[in-house]
Parts: structure tokens; C-alpha cells; sequence
């Protein structure tokens, strides 16, 4: 016969073991649907790819194939000496991106740490009528941005377009680093500032260093955000040496014969214009992840 301490620790083993079995069965129905959702957004870039090395014809080929039946580069080679080059359109996107980056960071962090920090008389309103602009699509600003540049000569410029990336992107960047910077104890800041630091100082010693994550964040998403943006660039640049990328695609598409849609050439830009992103992101995802949570939590 069980003794009361035996019953109990039966219990207390078989309540366990189930309460870990609805854990497992949690665990198994958590990864089949992220498996899922992997597949179903995997799916349309292993569709690019494949058709980026089919030939041709097989690429025209009503209805499609899904798997090529024969792999060429064709497609990556019209590419590479399309108009002035692939290499010239990926140097401009590339320069026009690390531009960008420069001048969000340049203007954001120091707007986020007078935001966070010093005592501005209306400052919170101030914070909302920046993030108002959130609200205003950009294409509704680019005839006058357009004409405002025409008149200083930034048009057809990388520096231009730069400028307009960075008007597009500055918003959401006050918005991550002024919440990372608040984030930040003020403790810290008080005993740099009991050590002899300045504003200056206590910027790039103290809240820099530990807002690096969010730093890093607003760096990832000013630099996708100009490498694909296709409007303003199609509206500022007018000289085919300084189109970027997602603009010479537009006009690669339809360089056929019977000016249909070059599929291979168009999914070959494609495939070419994906690897950067996901390269910058895979080499800062452990930032990303952090610096989106500092900027959401205070």
C-alpha cells in the first residue's frame, strides 16, 4: 500500500510528464507552421533564381516550367553588359545606399539624443509632428523635392537621391534611436558628466556604445530602403550613367525582339539585387533583433 509521500510524488510525476507532453505537442505545432511560412515566402525567390539560369526561350515558355530543363548564364551575361553596365548601376545603388546611411545617422542621432535627453521646451510635441511624416507618402512630396533640387543642381545626382532616401527613411530612425536613447540609465550619463565629459563627449562615449544595436537597425533599414526605392530614383536621375538599379531593371525587362518582358534578364536582376540585403542582414540580424526591442521598450 502507497504511503501518502509515494502518492504524492506519483501525482506529482505523472502531472509533469503531462504538462510536458502539451509542451512537446506546443513545441512540434510552433515549428511545423514557422516551417510552413518559411516555405510559402522561400518559394517565390527559388521561383526567381530558377528562372534566372533557364535560357531564353525556355524563360518565354508559355506555360512555364518551374524546374529548368537545362541551366544557362545567358541571362546574367546580357545583364552584365546591358547598357552602361552592371557594374556602373550596382556601384551607383551601392554609393547612393552607404550615402544615405551616412546622412540618417549624421542628422538622426544627434535630433534622437536632444529628444531623449535635453530639456526642450515642447519636445514631445516636437517629436510627434516629426513622426507625422510617417503619415504623408512620399510620392506626394517628389514634384516639389524635384523642383526644389532642380533649382540648387541636385538633380541627376547621387548626393540628390541620397538626400531624398534620407527624407524618407529620418522619421522611423528619430523614432528607434530616441526610444534606444531613453532606454539607456541616466545614471551613466551623470557620472560622465561628474567626470568632466561634455554633451559631445557623453554622446560618443556612453549613449552611442550602448545603442549600438539600435544604431545598427536604423543602418539596415536606411540601406534597404535605398537600394530597392524606384520612384524618386526614376524621377531624379535623367543620365543612364547614374540610374540605379531597380530603374535599369524596369527598362531591361522589356528589351526583346517583339518588346515583350526578357524574364531571364528581369529575374537575373532580381536574383542579383536580393544577395546584398541578405547579406547585410544575415551579418547584423543579432543586432536587428535587439535594437527593434530597444526602440519599442522605454
Amino acid at each position: 500500500m502507497m504511503t501518502t509521500l509515494e502518492l504524492i510524488r506519483t501525482r506529482t510525476v505523472d502531472a509533469r510528464e503531462r504538462v510536458g507532453a502539451r509542451v512537446g505537442r506546443r513545441g512540434y505545432l510552433i515549428a511545423a507552421a514557422c516551417i510552413a511560412i518559411s516555405t510559402i515566402m522561400l518559394l517565390p525567390l527559388a521561383a526567381s533564381v530558377l528562372a534566372s539560369v533557364k535560357p531564353t526561350e525556355e524563360a518565354a515558355a508559355v506555360p512555364p516550367t518551374y524546374v529548368p530543363h537545362a541551366v544557362s548564364l545567358d541571362s546574367y551575361q546580357r545583364l552584365w553588359s546591358y547598357q552602361q553596365g552592371l557594374p556602373t548601376y550596382l556601384a551607383n545603388s551601392l554609393g547612393t545606399a552607404l550615402l544615405t546611411i551616412v546622412l540618417t545617422l549624421v542628422l538622426a542621432v544627434p535630433a534622437a539624443y536632444a529628444l531623449a535627453r535635453f530639456p526642450i521646451p515642447g519636445k514631445d510635441a516636437i517629436f510627434v509632428v516629426l513622426l507625422l511624416a510617417l503619415i504623408v507618402p512620399y510620392q506626394a512630396l517628389l514634384t516639389p523635392i524635384f523642383l526644389m533640387f532642380a533649382r540648387i543642381g541636385l538633380t541627376n545626382s547621387l548626393l540628390g537621391l541620397a538626400i531624398l532616401h534620407t527624407a524618407i527613411q529620418l522619421p522611423f530612425s528619430l523614432y528607434i534611436l530616441r526610444n534606444s536613447f531613453s532606454a539607456v540609465p541616466q545614471e551613466l550619463e551623470e557620472a560622465a558628466l561628474m567626470d568632466g565629459a561634455s554633451s559631445g563627449q557623453v554622446l560618443l562615449r556612453v549613449l552611442i556604445p550602448a545603442a549600438v544595436p539600435a544604431i545598427v537597425t536604423v543602418a539596415l533599414f536606411a540601406f534597404i530602403t535605398s537600394w530597392n526605392e524606384f520612384l524618386g530614383a526614376l524621377v531624379m536621375m535623367s543620365s543612364g550613367s547614374s540610374f540605379t538599379l531597380p530603374v535599369i531593371l524596369a527598362a531591361a525587362r522589356t528589351e526583346t525582339s517583339l518588346g515583350g518582358t526578357d524574364w531571364g534578364m528581369l529575374q537575373a536582376g532580381v536574383t542579383i539585387s536580393i544577395i546584398p540585403c541578405v547579406l547585410v542582414y544575415l551579418l547584423l540580424q543579432r543586432y536587428y533583433v535587439s535594437g527593434l526591442m530597444s526602440g519599442a521598450l522605454k
